[in-house]
Protein backbone atom coordinates (compact mmCIF):
# COMPACT_ATOMS: atom_id res chain seq x y z
CA UNK A 1 0.00 0.00 0.00
CA UNK A 2 1.37 3.47 -1.35
CA UNK A 3 2.00 5.28 2.29
CA UNK A 4 1.73 8.97 2.38
CA UNK A 5 4.13 11.60 3.15
CA UNK A 6 4.62 13.86 6.12
CA UNK A 7 2.50 16.95 6.43
CA UNK A 8 1.34 19.33 9.04
CA UNK A 9 -1.17 18.09 11.16
CA UNK A 10 -4.69 19.73 9.92
CA UNK A 11 -6.00 22.74 12.10
CA UNK A 12 -9.35 23.13 10.74
CA UNK A 13 -12.22 20.71 11.97
CA UNK A 14 -13.44 19.95 8.09
CA UNK A 15 -9.57 19.84 7.72
CA UNK A 16 -9.18 17.18 10.49
CA UNK A 17 -12.87 15.35 9.48
CA UNK A 18 -11.14 14.54 6.14
CA UNK A 19 -7.95 14.01 6.98
CA UNK A 20 -9.29 11.17 9.29
CA UNK A 21 -11.51 9.78 6.64
CA UNK A 22 -8.33 9.97 4.26
CA UNK A 23 -6.33 7.58 6.42
CA UNK A 24 -9.26 5.01 7.31
CA UNK A 25 -9.50 4.84 3.17
CA UNK A 26 -6.53 3.43 3.32
CA UNK A 27 -7.02 1.17 6.16
CA UNK A 28 -9.52 -1.29 5.65
CA UNK A 29 -8.79 -3.40 8.50
CA UNK A 30 -9.00 -0.68 10.64
CA UNK A 31 -6.38 1.51 13.13
CA UNK A 32 -6.26 2.19 16.53
CA UNK A 33 -7.41 5.79 18.22
CA UNK A 34 -3.40 6.47 19.54
CA UNK A 35 -2.27 5.05 15.80
CA UNK A 36 -4.57 7.61 13.99
CA UNK A 37 -4.38 10.01 16.58
CA UNK A 38 -0.32 9.92 16.11
CA UNK A 39 -0.13 9.75 12.02
CA UNK A 40 -2.11 13.06 11.92
CA UNK A 41 0.21 14.82 14.64
CA UNK A 42 -3.60 15.19 16.46
CA UNK A 43 -4.39 15.26 20.54
CA UNK A 44 -6.09 12.16 21.16
CA UNK A 45 -8.85 13.51 22.39
CA UNK A 46 -9.86 16.22 19.50
CA UNK A 47 -9.39 12.91 17.31
CA UNK A 48 -11.89 10.56 19.48
CA UNK A 49 -14.49 13.75 19.00
CA UNK A 50 -13.95 13.72 15.98
CA UNK A 51 -14.49 9.90 15.61
CA UNK A 52 -17.70 9.99 17.56
CA UNK A 53 -19.14 12.75 15.46
CA UNK A 54 -18.22 10.82 12.47
CA UNK A 55 -19.84 7.37 13.90
CA UNK A 56 -23.28 8.91 15.02
CA UNK A 57 -23.18 10.02 11.32
CA UNK A 58 -22.60 6.35 9.88
CA UNK A 59 -19.73 6.80 8.38
CA UNK A 60 -17.20 5.13 11.33
CA UNK A 61 -17.47 2.48 13.40
CA UNK A 62 -15.63 0.50 15.83
CA UNK A 63 -14.81 -2.89 15.44
CA UNK A 64 -15.36 -4.08 19.13
CA UNK A 65 -15.26 -2.18 22.17
CA UNK A 66 -12.28 0.00 22.71
CA UNK A 67 -11.52 -1.12 19.33
CA UNK A 68 -9.87 0.16 15.79
CA UNK A 69 -11.88 1.98 14.27
CA UNK A 70 -13.19 1.86 10.53
CA UNK A 71 -15.12 3.35 7.51
CA UNK A 72 -18.97 2.06 7.16
CA UNK A 73 -20.11 1.08 3.88
CA UNK A 74 -21.79 4.72 3.89
CA UNK A 75 -18.57 6.52 1.93
CA UNK A 76 -18.31 4.56 -0.81
CA UNK A 77 -22.17 4.00 -1.76
CA UNK A 78 -21.74 8.11 -1.86
CA UNK A 79 -18.96 8.11 -4.49
CA UNK A 80 -21.01 5.14 -6.55
CA UNK A 81 -24.07 6.92 -6.29
CA UNK A 82 -21.82 9.99 -7.84
CA UNK A 83 -20.63 7.84 -10.28
CA UNK A 84 -23.58 6.07 -11.09
CA UNK A 85 -25.62 9.50 -11.43
CA UNK A 86 -23.02 10.68 -13.61
CA UNK A 87 -23.10 7.80 -16.02
CA UNK A 88 -19.34 7.14 -15.70
CA UNK A 89 -20.06 3.34 -15.43
CA UNK A 90 -22.01 2.79 -17.86
CA UNK A 91 -20.09 4.90 -20.41
CA UNK A 92 -16.66 3.60 -19.27
CA UNK A 93 -17.15 -0.19 -18.53
CA UNK A 94 -17.26 -1.78 -21.64
CA UNK A 95 -14.56 -0.36 -23.10
CA UNK A 96 -12.66 -0.61 -20.13
CA UNK A 97 -14.05 -4.51 -20.12
CA UNK A 98 -12.65 -4.97 -23.82
CA UNK A 99 -9.67 -3.73 -22.90
CA UNK A 100 -8.97 -5.87 -20.16
CA UNK A 101 -10.21 -9.08 -22.28
CA UNK A 102 -7.64 -8.01 -25.29
CA UNK A 103 -4.88 -6.86 -23.03
CA UNK A 104 -5.26 -9.56 -20.30
CA UNK A 105 -4.14 -7.69 -17.56
CA UNK A 106 -5.59 -4.97 -14.91
CA UNK A 107 -7.41 -1.78 -16.58
CA UNK A 108 -8.13 1.01 -14.96
CA UNK A 109 -9.89 4.86 -16.08
CA UNK A 110 -8.70 7.53 -14.01
CA UNK A 111 -9.96 10.90 -13.99
CA UNK A 112 -8.17 14.62 -14.12
CA UNK A 113 -10.26 15.98 -11.11
CA UNK A 114 -8.34 19.78 -10.63
CA UNK A 115 -4.85 19.15 -9.71
CA UNK A 116 -5.39 15.01 -9.03
CA UNK A 117 -5.55 12.13 -11.31
CA UNK A 118 -8.36 9.52 -9.43
CA UNK A 119 -8.71 5.99 -10.60
CA UNK A 120 -12.70 5.42 -10.80
CA UNK A 121 -13.18 2.39 -12.76
CA UNK A 122 -11.63 -0.75 -13.36
CA UNK A 123 -11.88 -4.52 -14.97
CA UNK A 124 -9.66 -7.39 -14.30
CA UNK A 125 -8.28 -9.32 -17.53
CA UNK A 126 -5.73 -11.39 -15.77
CA UNK A 127 -7.63 -15.12 -15.03
CA UNK A 128 -4.75 -17.10 -13.57
CA UNK A 129 -1.45 -16.15 -11.98
CA UNK A 130 -0.64 -13.28 -10.59
CA UNK A 131 -3.53 -10.73 -10.35
CA UNK A 132 -2.14 -6.93 -10.00
CA UNK A 133 -4.74 -4.67 -8.17
CA UNK A 134 -3.71 -1.54 -6.44
CA UNK A 135 -6.21 0.23 -4.21
CA UNK A 136 -8.14 2.67 -6.03
CA UNK A 137 -9.66 6.03 -5.21
CA UNK A 138 -6.27 7.03 -4.59
CA UNK A 139 -4.14 10.56 -5.61
CA UNK A 140 -2.40 8.67 -8.17
CA UNK A 141 1.51 9.71 -7.50
CA UNK A 142 2.42 11.22 -11.27
CA UNK A 143 6.00 11.28 -11.31
CA UNK A 144 6.36 7.35 -11.23
CA UNK A 145 2.95 5.95 -12.92
CA UNK A 146 2.12 5.46 -16.15
CA UNK A 147 -1.27 7.14 -15.73
CA UNK A 148 0.17 10.25 -14.32
CA UNK A 149 2.95 10.78 -17.36
CA UNK A 150 0.22 9.52 -20.25
CA UNK A 151 -1.43 13.18 -18.42
CA UNK A 152 1.74 15.09 -17.86
CA UNK A 153 2.95 14.59 -21.41
CA UNK A 154 0.10 16.59 -22.28
CA UNK A 155 1.20 19.23 -20.68
CA UNK A 156 3.45 21.82 -20.78
CA UNK A 157 6.89 22.11 -19.13
CA UNK A 158 5.93 24.39 -16.87
CA UNK A 159 2.37 23.17 -15.63
CA UNK A 160 3.94 19.46 -15.86
CA UNK A 161 6.82 20.86 -13.05
CA UNK A 162 4.45 22.25 -10.93
CA UNK A 163 1.62 19.80 -10.74
CA UNK A 164 4.85 17.26 -9.51
CA UNK A 165 6.37 20.05 -7.18
CA UNK A 166 2.93 19.81 -5.78
CA UNK A 167 2.14 16.17 -5.12
CA UNK A 168 6.32 15.74 -4.80
CA UNK A 169 8.46 12.89 -5.87
CA UNK A 170 7.46 10.71 -2.95
CA UNK A 171 10.35 8.43 -0.41
CA UNK A 172 11.87 5.99 -2.15
CA UNK A 173 9.47 3.56 -0.46
CA UNK A 174 6.56 5.00 -2.27
CA UNK A 175 8.17 4.03 -6.14
CA UNK A 176 10.00 1.76 -8.28
CA UNK A 177 14.18 1.14 -8.87
CA UNK A 178 13.65 3.02 -12.21
CA UNK A 179 11.50 5.81 -11.18
CA UNK A 180 12.96 9.28 -12.23
CA UNK A 181 13.16 10.49 -9.26
CA UNK A 182 14.74 14.60 -10.85
CA UNK A 183 12.82 17.05 -12.95
CA UNK A 184 15.39 16.17 -15.76
CA UNK A 185 14.93 12.57 -15.92
CA UNK A 186 10.86 13.09 -15.86
CA UNK A 187 11.05 15.59 -18.89
CA UNK A 188 13.10 12.81 -20.54
CA UNK A 189 10.49 10.50 -19.96
CA UNK A 190 8.07 12.35 -21.26
CA UNK A 191 9.40 13.15 -24.27
CA UNK A 192 9.85 9.70 -25.23
CA UNK A 193 5.81 8.97 -24.22
CA UNK A 194 5.07 11.98 -26.83
CA UNK A 195 6.83 10.20 -29.62
CA UNK A 196 5.26 6.85 -28.87
CA UNK A 197 1.54 8.36 -27.88
CA UNK A 198 1.29 6.25 -24.82
CA UNK A 199 3.29 6.20 -21.87
CA UNK A 200 4.94 2.84 -20.56
CA UNK A 201 6.78 2.35 -17.28
CA UNK A 202 8.96 -0.59 -16.21
CA UNK A 203 9.43 -1.12 -12.43
CA UNK A 204 8.97 2.72 -11.91
CA UNK A 205 5.58 2.52 -9.65
CA UNK A 206 6.63 -0.98 -7.98
CA UNK A 207 9.25 -3.19 -8.21
CA UNK A 208 8.60 -6.20 -10.99
CA UNK A 209 5.71 -4.42 -12.04
CA UNK A 210 5.21 -2.82 -15.56
CA UNK A 211 2.36 0.05 -16.76
CA UNK A 212 1.17 1.89 -19.47
CA UNK A 213 -1.58 4.71 -20.20
CA UNK A 214 -3.08 6.62 -22.67
CA UNK A 215 -4.55 10.24 -22.43
CA UNK A 216 -8.50 10.70 -23.04
CA UNK A 217 -8.17 14.04 -24.88
CA UNK A 218 -11.11 16.04 -25.66
CA UNK A 219 -10.88 18.82 -28.25
CA UNK A 220 -11.16 22.34 -26.00
CA UNK A 221 -11.16 20.75 -23.14
CA UNK A 222 -7.72 18.59 -22.73
CA UNK A 223 -6.95 15.48 -20.94
CA UNK A 224 -9.87 15.04 -18.98
CA UNK A 225 -8.84 11.01 -17.82
CA UNK A 226 -6.25 8.76 -18.65
CA UNK A 227 -6.67 4.69 -19.39
CA UNK A 228 -3.89 2.40 -18.03
CA UNK A 229 -3.00 -1.33 -18.58
CA UNK A 230 -0.78 -2.99 -15.46
CA UNK A 231 0.60 -5.82 -14.90
CA UNK A 232 4.07 -8.15 -13.84
CA UNK A 233 6.73 -7.52 -15.74
CA UNK A 234 7.09 -11.17 -16.41
CA UNK A 235 3.68 -10.82 -18.67
CA UNK A 236 3.59 -7.44 -19.42
CA UNK A 237 6.86 -7.13 -21.20
CA UNK A 238 7.83 -4.52 -23.26
CA UNK A 239 7.44 -5.57 -26.46
CA UNK A 240 3.73 -6.75 -24.94
CA UNK A 241 2.90 -3.10 -24.24
CA UNK A 242 4.12 -2.26 -27.21
CA UNK A 243 1.98 -4.43 -29.24
CA UNK A 244 -1.05 -3.42 -26.67
CA UNK A 245 -0.56 0.50 -27.71
CA UNK A 246 -3.59 0.66 -30.67
CA UNK A 247 -5.53 -0.96 -29.00
CA UNK A 248 -4.98 1.50 -25.83
CA UNK A 249 -4.98 4.01 -28.01
CA UNK A 250 -8.56 2.72 -29.70
CA UNK A 251 -9.66 2.69 -26.36
CA UNK A 252 -8.61 6.37 -25.30
CA UNK A 253 -10.46 7.58 -28.51
CA UNK A 254 -13.78 5.86 -28.05
CA UNK A 255 -13.61 7.15 -24.43
CA UNK A 256 -13.18 10.65 -25.53
CA UNK A 257 -15.97 10.32 -28.24
CA UNK A 258 -18.38 8.39 -25.26
CA UNK A 259 -17.58 10.98 -22.52
CA UNK A 260 -19.62 14.10 -24.18
CA UNK A 261 -22.52 12.30 -22.33
CA UNK A 262 -21.13 12.52 -18.78
CA UNK A 263 -20.87 15.73 -16.85
CA UNK A 264 -18.02 14.18 -14.69
CA UNK A 265 -15.46 13.91 -18.51
CA UNK A 266 -16.62 17.72 -19.26
CA UNK A 267 -16.29 19.30 -15.15
CA UNK A 268 -13.30 18.17 -13.70
CA UNK A 269 -10.85 19.38 -15.06
CA UNK A 270 -8.86 22.27 -13.48
CA UNK A 271 -9.43 25.62 -15.43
Amino acid sequence: MMQKDKSPSPSGTVERVLAILEVLAHQPEGIALGGLADELALPRSACHRLLADLARCGYVRQLREQGDYVLTTKMPALGLNFLGGAGIVDIAQPIIDRLAEVSGELVRLALVDGDSLIFVAKAQGARTGLRYDPDMGIDVRLSCSAGGHAWLMTLGEERATELVARQGFGQPAQFGPKAPTTFKALMKTLDEDRKRGFSMIVESYAPGMTAMAAPVTRRHQGTIAVITIAGPLLRLSPQRMQDLGRPLLQAAHELALAGASSPLFTLRRAS
